[in-house]
């Protein structure tokens, strides 16, 4: 099964990977995983005043924080992955990656906020939801 992982670093990130962690079967080395992060865009006037690299040297730095305990983990219980890094908005990357590239099953963490949060704060999960034709699976 090729499946994406979409994380942020967040305690619902390393909640979803401990779920995968006690459901062995998530881990199994039949399936291929990919790992997603986004990180968020910095704002282009703040941007335009900096210099190009310093940019990318910042995404790269925030990506890596994030990559960095999860691949701890993967190696750990014996799994390889592609780590993916993209900049933008999460639940655009998340949801045109996991039909792009044709994966059979997406997994990620949620805050669970319900309903009302979701109305309120917005979810990338909700927005993921609505926009990605690959089946989630949620972790709260």
């Amino acid at each position: 099964m090729k499946i994406l992982v979409a994380v942020d670093g967040s305690p619902y990130t390393k909640h979803m990977l401990a779920y995968l962690a006690a459901h062995e079967q998530w881990l199994a080395g039949t399936n291929e995983f990919t790992v997603l992060h986004v990180v968020p865009a910095v704002p282009p006037r703040a941007a335009a005043a900096l210099d190009r690299d310093v940019v990318k040297a910042y995404y790269e730095d925030e990506s890596e924080k994030v990559f960095k305990p999860i691949r701890t983990f993967l190696k750990k219980n014996g799994v390889e992955a592609a780590c993916v890094s993209k900049v933008g908005h999460a639940a655009d990357h998340i949801a045109a990656l996991a039909d792009k590239g044709k994966f059979d099953l997406l997994i990620m963490g949620s805050h669970g906020h319900g309903a009302l949060g979701n109305l309120v704060m917005g979810s990338v999960a909700t927005k993921v939801l609505a926009n990605s034709k690959t089946p989630v699976l949620l972790v709260r």
